[in-house]
């Protein structure tokens, strides 16, 4: 079980949070968000955050463009990268109509619901997940990243070929 909205507020504010991710996925499985100041935290954690459907391909027309963002309290993290003098967090949510119901093209809700029909046809446990893979770049002689790779290393490679093994080991200590 995660935080409750209190507790949320609590970590906000002794983490210097300034700006909330409200992080949602598109139908390619594209991770999109609005970005919120933490004046509007309550609106959000009421299920109250409107935005505009029709800007993102394929969910609806602009008609019917209105969408709510009801942020899973469970995913709330704040960023360890972000600046101490404002630090941004993050909700994962799940997008509804404005009249409450779920919003059929909503990958998390398709989950849920795929989920639980799993369960009503006798599947009792299976393992899903994301797996997070990332690439390192080299930096450029101003040291802003460039797009040539770091090294030519490739799964289950060892140093040297895989310059980026402590980079692995020092991301999951982290």
């Amino acid at each position: 079980m995660g935080l409750t909205k209190e507790e949320i507020k609590q970590k906000i504010n002794e983490e210097n949070v300034k700006f909330i991710r409200l992080q949602f996925t598109d139908l390619l499985g594209t991770i999109k968000n609005v970005e919120i100041p933490l004046g509007q935290l309550d609106k959000a954690l009421d299920n109250q955050m409107v935005f505009d459907g029709s800007s993102i391909e394929g969910f609806v027309r602009i008609e019917e463009s209105d969408m709510k963002l009801y942020p899973d309290l469970d995913t709330f993290v704040v960023f360890p990268w972000t600046s101490e003098k404002g630090k941004v967090a993050r909700f994962i949510c799940d997008i509804y109509n404005t009249d409450g119901t779920p919003f059929e093209g909503c990958p998390r809700y398709n989950l849920k619901r795929n989920i639980k029909r799993a369960k009503e046809l006798g599947f009792t446990a299976f393992n899903i997940g994301t797996e997070p893979e990332f690439f390192l770049f080299k930096l450029d002689e101003n040291g802003d990243p460039s797009l040539d790779l770091n090294d030519k290393g490739g799964y289950f490679d060892l140093a040297p070929t895989d310059l980026g093994e402590n980079c692995v080991v020092i991301s999951c200590l982290n």
